[in-house]
């Protein structure tokens, strides 16, 4: 009897040492997943933003997860280990703002592309690959320690095995669309092969502390240089300019900046605090000096959209001595004037046309400006009338986002997180525009000017801009209306803008480089 209870004695001892093991290195598991999660957060508060970072998260979340399977072999694992890697990476996250690292909100359209572009991303990137690590981990110790190597399969075994394949198949896939490298093709000559003294290539530039990217492209690299600033705040150009800016490439060598935390230049949003308007004008004169002496040019054109247009002309005014002339497409001119015009032309629309929703939404809202950046959407961009007038007939609907971002000169994450860059570097821009009124504050540029206006413009920007141009003074001042565009008569009516600069801006400004 006594050797029968001193057999259970030692297998309850031995079962209750088993169980504190396992709940040793659990809890030992749990606090690996969380400062991991933790490091990552404090490195990457807006998680991976280039190529370098999504793949190191991707490599090492898998292996995180493998050695996590390894030692647990418990399938509760597969899901517990991303949760808590991801609260973690949340928590420590905190301080970071704007609208991909916030709250979520999926009442519009913007919400929804912040949560795909933001933590949509963070878990493609680490909270999937590190799921699918302990799901291989545990594969492993199961056919090594537990089952043997000898142990057959059941049915169901083999289809969790095959789901097991097929997930590492999707990360590996994924790995290698995140290692596709940008490429910009060269400009052929007839003969189909490079054309001898052209320019195309992608590069950097530091400016302002921040390495900034480029896309330069031109027939001929002694050719006039024209700079091309994006809208937005946030906007990226490269993609655009890439469809719809082609022709232009025959007769200027065109510079595309992707402006501090935009598109190829997303890295460089943080520090936020030092992201501000005058920070930005600085940022394009570093660029345009850096133009001027790479293509050995005194001067060179200045062209802005939309917002592109606020921060060309507050450039222009900083230093005329830089540029032959400005070119402004969708000229912006009163930032909130603007905004409440256009809130209350697209509430009449909504009233109008019955569309209760958006007149709801609002009357909600009230007129501008907003502390929540997702309420401007509603605003600015909601009304069709906007959007749906003829354009020309070689408008590309490829150059309206998201569409533009498909194109080789972005990488894979920056194709993702562009959309994202948007919102947050808005976020932060634009709230610091609201006091701006060219009216008051540039009644006058010492460069020849140049304003393209689409007849489709929402009036709560073609008039304030038809006012500011009026007043203003300047050597040579031209405004011109495209009939079959809006706010980027550039993208609009491509060919008749290309043939405007040819026909008319370069031969009243001289400017043969």
């Amino acid at each position: 009897m006594s050797t029968v209870h001193d057999l259970a004695a030692r297998s309850r001892a031995g079962t209750g040492r088993w169980w504190r093991g396992r709940r040793r290195g659990a809890v030992v598991v749990l606090v690996v997943v969380a400062a991991a999660g933790l490091v990552t957060g404090v490195v990457l508060p807006r998680g991976p933003v280039t190529t370098a970072q999504s793949v190191t998260v991707l490599v090492v979340c898998a292996a995180l997860g493998l050695l996590v399977g390894l030692r647990t072999a418990s399938r509760w694992w597969v899901l517990l280990a991303p949760a808590v890697f991801a609260a973690a990476f949340e928590l420590v996250r905190v301080p970071a703002s704007g609208p991909t690292v916030d709250g979520i909100h999926l009442g519009s359209a913007y919400g929804v592309i912040a949560l795909l572009a933001g933590r949509g991303f963070d878990a493609e990137v680490m909270y999937v690959p590190l799921a699918v690590g302990v799901v291989w981990g545990r594969i492993v110790a199961r056919r090594t320690v537990r089952d043997g190597p000898g142990h057959r399969l059941s049915a169901g075994g083999w289809l969790r095995f095959a789901g097991a394949v097929v997930a590492a198949a999707l990360v590996l896939v994924l790995a290698a669309g995140l290692l596709r490298p940008a490429t910009t093709a060269p400009i052929a000559g007839p003969d189909g092969e490079p054309l001898p003294g052209s320019v195309a290539e992608l590069t950097t530039v530091e400016v302002g502390g921040h390495e900034q990217a480029l896309m330069l492209r031109g027939a001929d690299a002694d050719n006039p240089v024209l700079l091309y600033l994006e809208g937005g705040p946030g906007g990226t150009g490269i993609g655009r300019m890439r469809v719809a800016g082609e022709a232009l490439e025959e007769d200027f060598t065109v510079a595309v900046w992707d402006q501090r935390g935009t598109g190829r230049s997303i890295s460089a949003l943080e520090p936020t605090d030092t992201l501000t308007v005058e920070q930005m004008v600085a940022d394009t004169l570093a660029v345009t000096d850096h133009l001027r002496e790479r293509f050995g040019q005194e001067r060179i054109y200045l062209m802005g959209s939309s917002w592109g247009s606020t921060l060309g002309v507050l450039a222009v005014q900083r230093a005329p001595e830089k540029y032959h002339a400005y070119v402004g497409a969708g000229q912006m001119v009163d930032q909130q004037e603007t905004d409440r015009r256009m809130y209350a032309e697209s509430l009449a629309w909504a009233e109008r046309s019955g569309t209760e929703n958006l007149a709801a939404r609002l009357r909600a809202n009230g007129p501008p400006p907003y502390e929540d950046v997702l309420a401007y959407p509603d605003a600015l961009s909601a009304n069709p009338e906007y959007r749906e007038f003829p354009h020309g007939e070689d408008y590309d609907p490829a150059s309206e986002y998201p569409a533009s971002l498909f194109v080789p000169e972005y990488t894979l994450t920056e194709q993702v997180r562009g959309m994202g860059g948007i919102l947050d570097t808005f976020a932060v821009l634009y709230p610091q525009l609201q006091a701006t009124d060219f009216r008051r504050d540039v009644p006058a540029l010492e460069v020849p000017v140049f304003v393209v206006e689409g007849a489709h413009e929402s009036p709560g920007r073609a008039d304030l801009a038809r006012e500011w141009f009026d007043q203003l003074e300047a050597p040579v001042k031209e405004w011109v209306a495209f009939d079959r565009s809006g706010h980027t008569p550039h993208f609009d009516e491509p060919g008749r803008f290309h043939e405007f600069l040819v026909g008319t801006v370069l031969p009243r400004t001289g400017g043969s480089g």
